[in-house]
């Protein structure tokens, strides 16, 4: 279904913004608020950050597509109490002002519970007569993300100040009855893509599931259907192969403690989603060492496990020679073991969960596994031509598997670009929506 246009157009005065309805009003925001302020730091900084208390609102809480409560912080009472002029309230507009989501925008949805917010985000209160909804999609068009980016040169870091926010100008409708159905009609085909996008987002997680189920039985099972099985005896590893044998790790490894005398050669670090890769291909933000000299030598080929973090899988075999933390551990595989396969074996979650069953701490977040814990756990040993097949057979699949969910992020990239283009047309009044019938549009209005 294609939209009309507006019978007639002006010029709007404001680069981005272009030409607008005749009869809309070009007006910076500062005339449709009550309030521009942004929040503080608590007194005490994050130190006082707790795991209930008064919910305490922060940039990466901020997205277009709303609040996203899944990494959420608290305050205490005592301390909200004090930063009472800063509480956010239902209906207002969550404004990122700083950093790399410089400009990420949404509504604080009616019925929301008691919030504070920090420095970096600017709390937009609106007028009473003020078309809030209307105004929350507005600032997420792009015209007004180009008059962010043009106020700061480009320099999306440095910060938008209360007076640039005032300044931002925007189309609005004569009354609010036309701004209403507006937001509406986003309301409505916002929800559709939505929709559309959940279903990819959904593939993409089964994806991951089905990639992780055939890693999980061909590296206990193997990758023939028709082989007699043999129990293993052990219970995380269940039947195995008659042929295959199982292994006491300790008679599957030697640790290797060589130090480096330079520290010049090659970084790796080792991480539970990518396990071990080159520094240099991470984004490293913390701290680093002087030097890295009596950092511990690896070889490729050889298994690095982060002794603090191996309860959560963080392990794997070194891609290439390097050196790794004095703090990790690493292991040379025997002659009996493919390092692809040893690899894709660590990195199951039933092996990092095995392994914690004889790590040492009282804690789960402060486990280490130091060698004799992880000489105390039992490996599948299938031949060693088996390993190999097995290693290029899950190569196989991971490659046809991550052609689909490359396929289906791409889909959702164009979604979310569509649903930012029809938000924009229709917030600067480049689409007539006022004569629009939910019943009449396809899935997804052009």
């Amino acid at each position: 279904m294609k939209l009309p246009r507006y019978p007639k157009y002006k010029e709007s005065g404001v680069k981005w913004l272009g030409q607008v309805p005749e009869n809309w009003k070009v007006l910076p925001l500062k005339f449709l608020t009550k309030k521009i302020g942004s929040g503080i730091t608590p007194r005490g900084g994050s130190e006082v950050y707790c795991e209930e208390g008064v919910l305490f609102l922060r940039s990466q809480n901020v997205y277009d597509d709303g609040l996203h409560l899944d990494e959420v912080v608290f305050i205490p009472l005592e301390i909200d109490e004090e930063m009472s002029s800063t509480r956010v309230r239902p209906g207002d507009i969550l404004l990122n002002i700083t950093g790399a989501s410089l400009g990420r925008t949404a509504l604080v949805p009616d019925g929301f519970a008691r919030a504070n917010v920090n420095q970096h985000v600017c709390i937009i209160r609106m007028s009473e007569t003020a078309p809030r909804d209307f105004i929350a999609y507005a600032m997420k068009s792009s015209a007004i993300k180009e008059q962010i980016m043009l106020s700061q040169n480009g320099a999306a870091r440095e910060g938008l100040n209360f007076v640039q926010i005032g300044g931002l100008h925007l189309g609005v409708p004569p009354d609010n009855k036309e701004a209403q159905a507006i937001s509406i009609f986003i309301d409505q085909e916002v929800a559709k893509v939505d929709v559309l996008i959940a279903e990819q987002q959904l593939l993409i997680e089964l994806l991951k599931e089905k990639r992780q189920a055939i890693i999980s039985h061909a590296v206990t099972k193997g990758i023939r259907p028709d082989v007699p099985m043999k129990p293993s005896g052990i219970d995380w590893i269940g039947d195995v192969p008659a042929h295959w044998e199982v292994e006491r790790s300790r008679w599957l490894f030697a640790e290797r403690d060589q130090r480096s005398k330079t520290g010049e050669e090659e970084m790796l670090t080792v991480s539970h989603l990518t396990g071990v890769t080159r520094r240099s291909e991470k984004n490293v933000t913390m701290f680093e060492a002087a030097t890295n000299e009596g950092y511990k030598l690896c070889h490729e080929g050889d298994l690095v496990i982060n002794t603090l973090w191996a309860w959560m899988g963080a392990m794997g075999i070194a891609p290439v020679f390097g050196i790794v933390s004095p703090a990790y551990n690493v292991y040379i595989p025997g002659k009996r073991l493919w390092p692809n396969y040893v690899d894709l074996l660590v990195r199951m979650p039933l092996f990092a969960q095995e392994v914690t069953r004889y790590s040492k701490g009282v804690w789960t977040s402060r486990l280490r596994l130091y060698p004799e814990g992880l000489y105390q756990a039992y490996l599948p040993v299938p031949p060693l031509d088996e390993q190999k097949a097995i290693a290029q057979y899950i190569a196989d699949e991971n490659t046809r598997i991550e052609s689909l969910m490359i396929a289906a992020n791409k889909s959702i990239e164009l979604l979310q670009e569509r649903r930012s283009t029809f938000i924009s047309n229709a917030v600067t009044g480049q689409i007539d929506v006022r004569n629009y019938r939910p019943e009449e549009a396809p899935a997804v209005c052009q």
